[in-house]
């Protein structure tokens, strides 16, 4: 049920969020849509125009054009959980993107993130 509520919520809602975390801590909107760009296979014209869409999270990922295969390389705690041990996959995509914003706000070279 947790999942449902997760998925359901508008990426215009969560965008935001996710480049705020980075952005309090030093680092560029350029570099979160970087981020999410490598991740979904969107492109930076796709991801403005959905940024301001009332597309949910779940649709976001699930309609995203190529999901990158090297995201199952990303390891490490989110909200508590390992990465790598979530198996429904949606939310595995969704917390690997949480994961990766995480490491960008934590200061972690780009390159070193982009697995």
């Amino acid at each position: 049920m947790e999942n449902e509520k997760v998925y359901g919520m508008y990426f215009s809602k969560i965008y935001p969020l996710l480049v705020n975390k980075a952005v309090k801590k030093n680092r560029r909107k350029e570099e979160v849509d970087q981020v999410i760009r490598w991740l979904t296979g969107y492109s930076q014209e796709d991801l403005d125009q959905l940024a301001g869409s009332s597309v949910t999270y779940g649709e976001f990922f699930q309609n995203a054009p190529c999901l990158n295969e090297n995201r199952k390389l990303i390891k490490g705690v989110v909200c508590g959980v390992r990465v790598e041990s979530i198996q429904e996959p949606l939310m595995r995509d969704i917390r690997c993107l949480d994961k990766m914003v995480d490491d960008l706000a934590k200061g972690k070279a780009l390159e070193k993130i982009l697995v």
